[in-house]
């Protein structure tokens, strides 16, 4: 890896961290492409440029998070199934799941076929976004994260189907699906460097300090075209973009 791919990697991350999409499916899809061989480095590359991305979501929600205190106990309640499980499947999945192309093209199959189900079914009002999620919505949401731990599924898309299965509006799901990333991925990275002894030598340091840099920027851009474009449309054309990339890169793997 090399100043150049991490500023890409860093922009893929961005745009990808908050869409429906997969960020971790992508980043390690464009390694792949861009030849970059799976190591410990690159997995702790991939998981701490995500704090990146975390901190436009502070930049953007600082103020409701302070002064709407409500929202406090729906998060707790929405992360705490991730904690849990977190810790229990964290050693499996970063030795067996993460890097396994195969898994990733699975998943962001399966993953559009059920976004594209949900948004077929879901009738509800899609432009209130004032209400704040019950704790059994933040539950709901919450125990729907626990899948994201699979390559490929998507962090954001697990959140968002898990709202909007609760009954949340596609805004208040969006929404919550950006707060929610805050405690976990911080508790993700900071657990991951626990594990991994902190052992980066300078040049890693770099590189992941280029990737975080530029995820932060491409989130914030990301986040508020988001946002503008759930108030008139629906998840429906990521379900078919994440249909369209799992086949095309499912024959790249076959192929390879």
């Amino acid at each position: 890896m090399n100043i150049l791919t991490a500023v890409l990697l860093g922009i893929v991350e961005g745009i990808t961290e908050f869409l429906p999409v997969s960020s971790t499916g992508h980043l390690i899809l464009a390694q792949s492409i861009l030849g970059i061989r799976q190591t410990d480095f690159t997995k702790t590359f991939d998981m701490v440029i995500q704090l990146g991305a975390i901190l436009a979501v502070g930049g953007l929600y600082a103020k409701k998070l302070l002064t709407q205190k409500n929202l406090w106990l729906p998060l707790v309640l929405a992360f705490l199934p991730t904690g849990i499980f977190g810790i229990i499947l964290y050693k499996p999945v970063k030795q067996f799941l993460l890097g396994n192309d195969m898994v990733v093209a699975v998943s962001l199959f399966l993953g559009g076929l059920t976004i594209i189900t949900i948004e077929r079914w879901n009738t509800k009002r899609q432009t209130d976004s004032s209400q704040t999620p019950t704790n059994r919505q933040a539950l709901t949401v919450g125990t729907a994260q626990i899948l994201s731990f699979i390559p490929g599924v998507s962090r954001s898309a697990a959140t968002i189907a898990g709202g909007m299965l609760s009954g949340l509006s596609r805004i208040q799901a969006v929404e919550f699906s950006f707060l929610l990333s805050v405690p976990t991925m911080a508790a993700a990275v900071g657990y991951d460097l626990v594990k991994t002894s902190f052992s980066l030598t300078p040049d890693e340091i770099v590189m992941i300090a280029v990737g975080f840099v530029f995820a932060c920027a491409s989130a914030l851009v990301t986040m508020k075209s988001l946002l503008a474009f759930v108030k008139t449309h629906s998840f429906v054309p990521f379900g078919w973009y994440r249909i369209a990339v799992a086949l095309l890169y499912g024959a790249f793997i076959l192929r390879g």
